[in-house]
């Protein structure tokens, strides 16, 4: 089979394509023909610097979108022919970018009816983040106060739409030029981080979600009422510090690293499918250009998910 690896770290030039073996599944695993696979900004990371992959070579890539190809022993939850989608686990089931991969099989969901495979396939880990973060982690509802940091970004533009299809009420952090777009997906209120200071034009939210790090977190503290959550998504460090100053304030600070989930899957899918979720996508590529799409996710200038599309060899 075809797969984008690596055998140094370094830029979207390190990226090239090979052939490896096909796998098989195990029990209570699918094999999973890829027809897409969404880019994150954790692909490149770990791309420049290995990360938590450790030194290559390796198959990056985590979100997938196919058609189960075989089942192994015990799997009863998915049939050959049926389309799926699904993160693989984060971070050591990396592997995505290639013609198939292997996965236990609950790691997948029915991919939702009435969208391609695209769509699907730009969805898993942005969305299961956002879930997990808000959710999960946050318990939102209807009529909490939302603030999402880097509301136009892959996991900000999903959770500014989960957040809405909870009832709450959601502010956006983002550049003007971005401001309709989120108006598009329900945002209520929006502040451009360039002009103004989140920290002083927002107040009184139960819940932030901080997709940047850096100062994002003890700024974001500011806005929070009494008994609110920062969720954090930047684990490259524990703070001890944010958590006594969250505490001092009367407030939680938690981290979410996401994690495979067949609930949240099969709730995803079915907000795709009442119409009340979807993934914007910036670009799509094929499976040989895909330091093309590296280089593009680079830029930090998109709006939503880089995807790339994955069709058969025409030759075996």
């Amino acid at each position: 089979m075809r797969a984008i690896s690596q055998d140094v770290l370094g830029g979207p030039e390190v990226l090239k394509e090979i052939d490896l073996p096909m796998p098989a599944p195990g029990p209570t695993e699918v094999l999973v023909r890829v027809h897409a696979a969404g880019l994150n900004p954790t692909d490149w990371k770990h791309r420049a610097g290995g990360g938590l992959l450790g030194r290559p070579p390796f198959v990056l890539g985590w979100d997938v979108s196919g058609v189960v190809e075989a089942v192994g022993v015990g799997v009863s939850l998915h049939q050959p022919g049926d389309e799926v989608f699904g993160m693989l686990r984060y971070p050591s089931g990396h592997g995505a970018f290639a013609e198939y991969v292997t996965a236990p099989s609950r790691t997948f969901a029915r991919k939702p009816a009435g969208v391609d495979h695209v769509q699907a396939g730009a969805l898993p880990l942005a969305a299961l983040t956002a879930w997990q973060a808000l959710v999960d982690a946050a318990g939102v509802r209807a009529g909490r106060r939302v603030l999402v940091h880097a509301a136009a970004g892959g996991v900000g533009h999903l959770a500014v739409q989960i957040a809405k299809a909870r009832g709450a009420h959601v502010i956006g952090t983002a550049s003007a030029a971005k401001h309709d777009f989120l108006r598009s997906l329900g945002a209520d209120e929006l502040v451009d981080y360039r002009s103004e200071d989140f920290a002083t034009a927002v107040k009184d939210v139960d819940v932030v979600l901080d997709t940047i790090g850096g100062d994002y977190g003890p700024r974001s503290l500011e806005t929070l009422r009494p008994g609110g959550t920062l969720v954090s998504l930047v684990l490259s460090r524990r703070d001890d510090e944010l958590s006594a100053k969250a505490q001092a304030r009367g407030v939680r600070a938690v981290d979410v690293l996401v994690e495979p989930d067949h609930a949240a899957m099969k709730a995803i899918a079915a907000l795709v499918e009442a119409g009340r979720l979807r993934a914007e996508i910036a670009a799509v590529f094929p499976l040989a250009e895909a330091a093309k799409a590296h280089e593009l996710g680079e830029t930090g200038r998109t709006v939503g998910k880089i995807v790339l599309e994955i069709r058969p060899s025409t030759t075996k």
